[in-house]
């Protein structure tokens, strides 16, 4: 899947706004921490900037938005504020190429440390954006922590995270906590079709409800693959686990990981949807499949599909580690074939 970076300074989605609007008005009280919550794919990220860029803005809006024209605003939209830092997985080579890593260090945060010693460049404020905040290692979250106990003066952390309960108490417990709202169906397929994207409605369905996850599944190589995945998964006896790992193989090095991280959500997605289908609901993430996944759901044993489920959220948790795509994607689909063998059902 795409990284979503390219969306970071586009509009506030209109689901986002209220909430937005809210906290700002109360500016003048703006805490030194802020921890935005929320899952995957709802804007969050967009959020924490859109703050970002009102805190630094030089001539803010009576109701504390940034005003979009002066010096800072440029600067923040151009990705060149001196006095604002992105902290995110993801390491640059000498032309600024990004590659995602499995954790921000604790190298990056003595970075911060030191950025938040300078003096600001515009004499508005610092800002720091941390996400995802869970990525932070164990030496990284020492290292925040510090700060966050002594904040320096008009120095502001906005901190995103996917999933809260994975941060150490003692970082929440010195942030204020912001529920990133969540968009309703209308609004997002509203705002997908806005950005162009085909089949509003079926992507927001495998994007369980997530419109900016949505967005990125809507590129066609990820939709070229989830179709030929999905065909072969209907069809457990037929499924061929090494062909699979040919056709990851076959993209350049760089590409791999990527297609490994779409054959992990695709087989997460069916995986849920199975489980759906067997207690009698209806697949939430692949509707358009539903006759298929119907068939098999009356066939495989709900604790192997658990323990398979839980296989695969351990595998997700390690896509930034150094691995081999092919052999990885090969292991969990023959794995999955295993649970449709005769003699598995119990």
């Amino acid at each position: 899947m795409s990284d979503p970076s390219a969306l970071a300074w586009q509009s506030l989605p209109v689901w986002q706004r209220e909430t937005a609007a809210a906290a700002l008005q109360a500016r003048a009280r703006w805490p030194h921490a802020l921890l935005i919550t929320g899952r995957r794919g709802i804007g969050k990220r967009i959020l924490a900037l859109h703050f970002a860029q009102a805190l630094l803005c030089e001539q803010p809006h009576a109701d504390g938005s940034a005003c979009g024209r002066c010096p800072s605003c440029t600067y923040v939209v151009n990705g060149a504020h001196p006095d604002l830092r992105l902290i995110e997985p993801v390491e640059r080579d000498d032309e600024g190429n990004p590659t995602p890593v499995d954790a921000i260090v604790v190298e990056r945060i003595r970075e911060l440390i030191d950025f938040t010693q300078l003096s600001t460049h515009r004499q508005r404020a610092k800002v720091a954006v941390i996400v995802p905040a869970e990525t932070l290692n164990t030496a990284a979250q020492n290292a925040l922590l510090k700060t966050l106990e002594e904040p320096p003066a008009a120095t502001y952390l906005i901190l995103v995270s996917h999933q809260p309960g994975r941060l150490p108490a003692t970082i929440v417990s010195r942030c204020r906590l912001l529920a990133s709202p969540e968009p309703d169906t209308d609004a997002a397929v509203a705002w997908l079709s806005a950005q162009g994207a085909r089949e509003p409605q079926r992507l927001l369905a495998q994007a369980g409800g997530a419109p900016l996850l949505a967005l990125t599944l809507a590129d066609p190589v990820v939709q070229r693959e989830r179709e030929l995945l999905l065909d072969e998964l209907a069809q457990p006896e037929r499924l061929a686990p090494v062909a699979v790992g040919a056709r990851i193989d076959a993209y350049g090095r760089d590409e791999r990981k990527a297609r490994l991280a779409d054959v992990v959500y695709w087989l997460l997605t069916w995986t849920a949807d199975l489980a759906a289908v067997g207690s009698g609901g209806a697949p939430r993430f692949n509707p358009d499949r539903e006759e298929a996944l119907a068939l098999l759901g009356a066939r495989v044993a709900r604790l192997k599909l658990f323990r398979y489920y839980r296989t695969l959220l351990g595998q997700r948790a390690l896509l930034g580690h150094p691995l081999q795509p092919r052999l990885v994607a090969e292991a969990l689909l023959f794995e999955y074939r295993a649970m449709f063998a005769r003699g598995e059902t119990d």
